[in-house]
């Protein structure tokens, strides 16, 4: 059986309610219901929804504030939140957007309309997590932040190293004033290498740049690391060259480029590959880069 998607929404009324129950079921999903942005907030804590439809006028948490602590958790910040509401002024529509919203309906809701939306974001958010999962693959410790210094989100193995330093949710207090420095009009360094506790990993964030107005890109790499290929070379049983060549190719490097950056023909590192592959005991580059990406993360993790 294929999982179904589930939709978790968030209003105050039964009417509602009911009517949005039965048109996303009869779309196919699977649906969840809160009647308060609290009730939201705990029941995120154990079910984790694909997409969240989120009333912005209710009594006690209104909609706007729910979604700010809605996008606080890491393990929601990319869950797309969709506003309801019959409030249609300008200055509503903002709000939503920066409370973290990425798209605003008005009511009275077309079903029709609100599925077909429903799906656009499901599927925008799928290729989002795609390219995370991507640059993860190819070792890229990439992370978004606002300007409070908050995670918004980060790959897989950024998240691994965010957690070891206590830092998933919320960077440490030096890394959120260099933040709050990139926001400003002299900007700050576009490194910056937080200090770090006895026995507690040393990390250097670097600004990559903005991707909205109040998200910024950061790359984060670890200091005092062993050098990958010598990694590569104890872990694996290789030769230093072997290991340079299949460090490169875990980069995702082409042959030519692996040629053009360590000095060697193309049909050397052809060879140098059919050596790496026989001593790994795989038949293709994909398989040897995943090797060499998990014994580099199971190095970072020891």
């Amino acid at each position: 059986m294929t999982a179904r998607d589930i939709v978790l929404v968030v209003d105050d009324s039964p009417g509602t309610l009911g009517m949005l129950t039965d048109a996303i079921e009869e779309a196919g999903l699977t649906v969840l219901v809160a009647v308060a942005g609290t009730a939201a907030l705990s029941l995120v804590g154990k079910i984790t929804p694909d997409v969240i439809l989120l009333d912005a006028i209710m009594p006690g948490m209104d909609g706007f504030e729910t979604c700010r602590r809605l996008k606080q958790i890491p393990a929601i910040a990319h869950v797309p939140v969709i506003f309801m509401t019959g409030l249609s002024e300008t200055e509503h529509i903002v709000n939503g957007f920066a409370a973290g919203g990425v798209d605003y309906v008005t009511k009275p809701i077309s079903p029709d309309e609100l599925v077909a939306r429903i799906r656009v974001h499901l599927a925008n958010a799928r290729l989002t997590q795609s390219a995370r999962a991507a640059l993860d693959a190819t070792g890229r410790y990439l992370l978004g932040v606002d300007p409070q210094g908050r995670v918004l989100w980060s790959t897989p193995q950024a998240s691994r190293l965010l957690d070891a330093m206590g830092a998933a949710a919320q960077l440490p207090a030096d890394a959120t004033h260099w933040v709050g420095q990139l926001g400003t009009a002299e900007g700050g360094p576009p490194r910056f290498a937080p200090e770090a506790a006895p026995g507690q990993r040393r990390v250097q964030f670097g600004f990559v740049g903005r991707t909205g107005p109040s998200e910024l890109l950061l790359q984060l790499a670890e200091l005092d690391q062993p050098a990958q290929e010598a990694v590569l070379r104890d872990r694996l049983g290789l030769t230093g060259r072997e290991a340079e060549v299949l460090m490169w190719l875990a980069r995702g490097k082409s042959n030519r480029d692996i040629a053009e950056i360590l000095g060697l023909s193309p049909r050397t590192v052809n060879k140098h590959l059919e050596t790496i592959y026989d001593k790994l005991g795989v038949e293709n580059r994909t398989a040897a880069a995943m090797l060499a990406l998990r014994t580099l993360d199971g190095d970072r993790q020891g």
